[in-house]
């Protein structure tokens, strides 16, 4: 039950030896107050005064609240250390996926990695809360009550031993079955959450097209699929409870009918056999605690796991050191027959990708669907990293540009940009925190937000993104768009699909104000709207992941090769023209 990355984790040893510690004065103290406890009414029983008893009954208050001290202070060290774990695992899974990218994103899914760093990390808490308790409880207090009642009653310890090992064996098999249901319940979970998070993004697409109520019928199977799963897993929790408790019960009854029919043979006294009796719900108390929260620690454990396996994924390692201060006029980019193949895919994404940059140029990158044009991003912003060694910035060879030097003078707009839940004026400060009021105002009027900051109750100091004013999908990528145009340092933009959520007409508005702040920059254009190809110094057609035709607007037009098929085919889906 224990996961094995639990026990590499900080201050693990220290925890354990303290809990260890803890559970065995809980026994002592367990076994204190039911000594003393049935002394004192043994003695009442056998005519004694209530005044007699007052030693016997200061000592079962003095062991009872022991007891319950060693029980605040065991839950307050695990709250500080699963906090405290939680709280850096969350920190670390973050910093994973920023360094990972967006493709680890997008193969899991945002609503997964969001529920996976909100959810999932409380679950983690929990489940470290629980399973170390739980296990080393149930690993020692049973047996050194166990000690205690073989020098008071044979036949009754002998039965308690006997019992164990099969309520165990029970656990053990419902225990599978209740695994096996908690991985389908986190399936269908991590399910839900991409398909309601992908389906609230499209919204207003859907609802444009009409399609909106298929979706949530969708939504709905997805849901009802989770509820199904859910249900399963408690079926099978509420069975191993009620299993458990029959088992124990019955054995505290076996064990009071045979302490019953000794006293009445005269075979034993009744203060061993008051103790025994008080004793045997205690012996099995720490395991009815561990099924008790089994299904949580399933939980927990499904999410830990789901969050290792995300802090597992290799990175691409710095291992070509780059020096590159400022990119300039003369430097050159070449990629010479890229490669590069998702996971355990047969087919490469990209094959045999050939071309050269140099200094301040505008490159389109356009394609159909599937093309490749993303992947190629991914790899020229260091994201992923290629099959082979293909890339040479100024002659320097490198096997991918996950390169400090490249990235840091790199800005990059995605499809889907994130919005932080933050002020409107530090989401647009992204890159350059030092930006003053005034130079926001200056870009959210070039993209065009400038009524919509009037609107806000406090304008660009008014809270947006989650739990704040949530954006629609064009107003995010307006405001990516800000984040770009107000860093004039940075001399490589680099842009996928950065106007898909935008309407023509708001596009070619924003266009005419991004052109000026373009120039003098390298930038990497991939787009399916045909009319940026006229900006673009140089064109690179894409097709099935490779390289079919490259040159300028007016090379591509003339040889009227693969561009021009492309470009008939783009007109009659999107009724545009090379020249709008």
């Amino acid at each position: 039950m224990i996961d094995k990355a639990i026990l590499k984790m900080p201050e693990i040893k220290k925890v354990m030896l303290l809990l260890a510690g803890a559970a065995f004065l809980q026994a002592v103290f367990i076994i204190g107050q039911a000594y003393y406890l049935a002394k004192a009414v043994t003695g009442l029983w056998n005519g004694g005064q209530l005044q007699e008893q007052g030693l016997s009954m200061l000592l079962f208050f003095l062991f009872y609240s022991g007891r319950h001290m060693i029980t605040f202070f065991r839950d307050k060290l695990l709250d500080t250390f699963s906090y405290k774990r939680s709280s850096e695992l969350r920190a670390a899974l973050l910093s994973k996926v920023f360094r990972l990218g967006p493709v680890v994103v997008q193969e899991e899914g945002t609503g997964n990695m969001v529920t996976m760093a909100l959810e999932g990390i409380h679950q983690t808490e929990n489940y470290l809360q629980l399973i170390l308790m739980k296990i080393i409880n149930m690993m020692m207090i049973p047996w050194i009550i166990l000690i205690f009642l073989f020098t008071l009653d044979l036949r009754s310890a002998a039965v308690l031993l006997i019992v164990f090992p099969i309520i165990i064996i029970f656990m053990i098999i419902l225990g599978y079955a209740a695994q096996s249901k908690a991985d389908k319940q986190y399936k269908a979970f991590q399910l839900l959450s991409n398909h309601f998070i992908d389906s609230l993004r499209g919204l207003d697409t859907l609802k444009l097209f009409g399609l909106s109520k298929n979706y949530a019928r969708s939504i709905y199977a997805t849901s009802e699929r989770f509820r199904e799963a859910t249900m399963g897993t408690l079926k099978i929790a509420i069975l191993s409870t009620f299993a458990l408790d029959f088992f124990t019960t019955l054995s505290v009854a076996v064990v009071a009918v045979f302490l019953g029919l000794a006293l009445l043979n005269g075979q034993i006294l009744l203060f061993p056999a008051l103790t025994t009796l008080i004793l045997a719900p205690e012996f099995f108390l720490p395991v009815r605690d561990f099924a008790g929260d089994y299904h949580a620690t399933l939980d927990g454990k499904n999410s830990f796991q789901a969050i290792q396996a995300i802090m597992n994924l290799p990175e691409i390692m710095d291992t070509d050191q780059l020096n590159l201060s400022t990119w300039t006029r003369n430097d050159q980019l070449t990629v010479n027959k890229l490669n590069f193949t998702y996971g355990q895919s047969d087919f490469p994404a990209l094959k045999e990708v050939e071309f050269s940059v140099r200094g301040f140029q505008k490159i389109g990158i356009i394609g159909s669907s599937g093309s490749g044009k993303s992947t190629l991003i991914n790899l020229l912003n260091g994201f992923l990293a290629p099959d082979n060694s293909c890339f040479a910035i100024n002659g320097e060879g490198m096997s991918h540009l996950n390169q400090k030097d490249w990235q840091k003078q790199m800005l990059y707009i995605p499809q889907s940009p994130y919005i932080f839940q933050d002020t409107l004026a530090n989401n647009i400060r992204f890159y350059t925190p030092a930006a003053s009021d005034q130079e926001i105002m200056h870009v959210i009027d070039l993209v065009g937000l400038t009524e919509l900051v009037a609107e806000l109750p406090e304008g660009i100091e008014t809270v947006i993104g989650e739990s704040g004013r949530m954006f629609s999908g064009g107003q995010a990528q307006r405001i990516a768009l800000a984040r770009a145009f107000l860093d004039q340092e940075r001399r490589i933009l680099v842009f996928d699909e950065p106007t898909a959520h935008l309407d023509i007409e708001t596009e070619v508005e924003i266009k005419d104000k991004m052109l000026p702040l373009i120039e003098d920059h390298l930038v990497f254009f991939a787009t399916h709207r045909l009319h940026w190809m006229k900006e673009m110094d140089y064109i690179l057609v894409m097709d099935e992941g490779m390289l079919v035709e490259a040159g300028t607007l007016d090379e591509l037009m003339e040889k009227e090769g693969y561009y021009v098929a492309l470009t008939k085919e783009m007109r009659g889906e999107a009724n545009e023209t090379v020249n709008d």
